[in-house]
This record gives structure tokens, sequence and C-alpha cells, in this order.
């Protein structure tokens, strides 16, 4: 059995979410573990997890929007803290005898794994942009450039990449494999209602989107807002994993950022999806579109009155397109992660 680092990206609970169902399983075929991650990867996979925390890079957000400026100035003031994070994790890693890394996006456990000598595995969606043949407006290049150099310098010259994505799409580097999306298991076993309610989600408060609903007939129940409550037909609430999932099973729709997790989430669920990504997170504005492009969904820069309610009208055609999805579970790309951990540890 092998000893195995596996480094977590812990902004936002995606990378955390579905790195648990790998952790799980390649705990259930004997391997011993060690977790590093950061922020929500530290609280979501403490327990049942052997976890050490350890510096993370971060954005910044205002309004929905992320600040590159402040994103620049809030790493560099903690740059020395990274460096400081990398010879702790790296001291660690000779202690525990570490044989294999895994990695979902987070850079320290990947460099510091080259840097020992070690194999390193890469499971991701982000490397689906620069691994694989895929289109997206041409008015976004200089946002897909920075997106694409941000991944190669992450987790770069990975002995594989486990690429997940919603949508198939040629590969063209190689050690390259592309599954589908990685799901929790209370999403696979999930029994999805359609109730009256839309299901709202942002990152972080959106004001104008809160004006825009509330101007739209219909029943939303918004998450992100920053406060719980009820004003007219939608209905506030602060976070709550138990509550969220009740929500999200039963919508009819969803209306939100367009994080990789969510989305693909969705979509299993068989709920059309109105996406608004963050602005200038190219990851969203990519996940977004082949959303659109595939019909399941719409997507804006910005919402307004009118946008909602178009998508409201065309829920029929969206759902029909939905109901084609195909729901896979995580066997193929587990099956192929047991195959290379075989192949690259004693």
């Amino acid at each position: 059995m092998a000893n195995i680092l596996y480094g977590v990206n812990g902004e936002g609970a995606g990378h955390s979410t579905r790195s648990k169902e790998v952790l799980t399983h390649l705990q259930e075929q004997g391997h011993t573990l060690h977790v590093a991650t950061f922020d929500r990867g530290s609280q979501n996979l403490r327990e049942p997890f052997d976890v050490t925390e350890i510096f993370g890079f971060r954005f910044a957000y205002v309004n929905n929007r992320v600040r590159y400026k402040r994103t620049i100035a809030k790493n560099l003031i903690t740059m020395p803290q990274a460096a400081k994070s990398a010879a702790r994790l790296k001291h660690l890693m000779e202690t525990w005898k570490i044989d294999l890394v895994i990695t979902d996006f987070e850079p320290l456990s990947c460099h510091v794994g080259h840097r020992m000598g070690l194999p390193v595995i890469s499971i991701d969606n982000q490397h689906c942009l620069t691994n694989a043949v895929v289109s997206y407006p041409r008015r976004y290049r200089s946002d897909a450039a920075a997106a694409k150099l941000v991944t190669r310098l992450m987790t770069p010259h990975a002995d594989a990449y486990l690429v997940i994505s919603f949508f198939a799409a040629p590969v063209k580097k190689r050690n390259t494999f592309l599954f589908p999306p990685l799901l929790r298991q209370a999403i696979l076993e999930a029994k999805p209602t359609q109730r009256e309610h839309v299901l709202v989600y942002v990152t972080s408060p959106a004001p104008s989107l809160a004006k825009a609903l509330s101007a739209v007939r219909g029943k939303f129940i918004a998450y992100g807002f920053g406060h719980d409550g009820e004003a007219g037909d939608i209905v506030y609430k602060k976070p709550s994993l138990e509550g969220f999932m009740r929500d999200l099973t039963s919508a009819k729709a969803i209306v939100a950022n367009s994080g990789f997790s969510l989305v693909t989430e969705a979509l299993h669920l068989g709920k059309p999806y109105l996406a608004v990504p963050v602005k200038h997170q190219f990851e969203q504005i990519f996940n977004a579109y082949w959303l659109q492009k595939a019909g399941y969904g719409a997507y804006w820069e910005e919402l307004n009155k009118e946008r909602i309610e178009s998508f409201l009208y065309n829920l029929p055609l969206y759902q029909e397109k939905v109901a084609e999805y195909p729901r896979q579970g995580n066997g193929a790309l587990l099956a192929k992660l047991d195959t290379l951990v075989a192949e690259y540890t004693p």
C-alpha cells in the first residue's frame, strides 16, 4: 500500500468536496493518507482524515467580481508564509516517507513533490482548458490567457492529469485522461423533485441581482447574500449544508455563479441553470459558456429582470436538454487512479 500526500485547494468548497470522495476511496483501498490544505479544505476534511494546514493562494472578491489588484497585493504580503509552509511541508513529507503526491489544484504539494523527486498525479477540472481542445468566445482571449498561465503554474509537469469535465473534448496533451465530474455520494444517491422555487446562489453578496430578482414573479430561495429573512417572493438563507442540499434537489431551476461543482451537481440532478459568472474569473466564464453551448441553460455577465424572465420562460426547452445529460458515477476515474497508484509506487 502507498503512503500518499493529497494536496487540496481550500478556496471554495468544490475542491474539498470532490477530494473527499477520492480520499475515502483511497482509504478503503488501504493506503495511508496525509492531506495538505487550507480554509474550507481544512474545515471539510479534518475528519476523518489527517489534515495539515498549509498556506493557500486566494482570490479577492468585491461585489461578485474578482479584483486582481487586491488579489495580487493580498498574496504578495503573504509570500514569506508560503515559503515557510513549503519548507515545513517538505520536512513533513520526509518524516512521513511519502511515496506519491496527488493534488487537486494545490500548488505547494505539487512543487514540493517535484523537488523531492516524487511522482505527482493531478485531479481537477481546470486542466481541461490547457490539456484538451476547447473553444470559448474571442472576447475572453485575455482572460483565457491569464487562466491558462495560472493553471500551468499551479500544478505543472504532473506524471498524469485526470481531468474532469461535463462535456466531451479531444485530449491534446500526453498523460491526460478525461472523465465525467466527480460527485459526492449525497448527489449520486439523491432523488430529485421539482417544486416551485428557483435556487439562487452567489459567491459574495450581489445587491444588483437581489434587486433584479425582486422584480420577477416567482419564488426564489437565495444563498450567499449575507443575511436571512423574506423580502417579497425571495427567501434569503444563511449557509447550511443540509438546507442547501434540500433546496437544490427540490428546485425547478438554478440561478447562480458558475463554479464547476454546483454546475455539475445541478446537471446530474436535472436542473436547468442560469449562470452569472464571477467577473474576470475565466474558469466560471468557461463553465457558463459550455453550459449554454450544450443547451442546459443560459448565461449572462449581468442579470436583469428581462433576462431572468426569459430563462424562466424557456425552462421547458432547457429541461429537455438536461434530461439527455449523461449521468455517470465516479467509478471510471477511481479505477484509473488505482492503476496509476500501483504503477507509480513500490
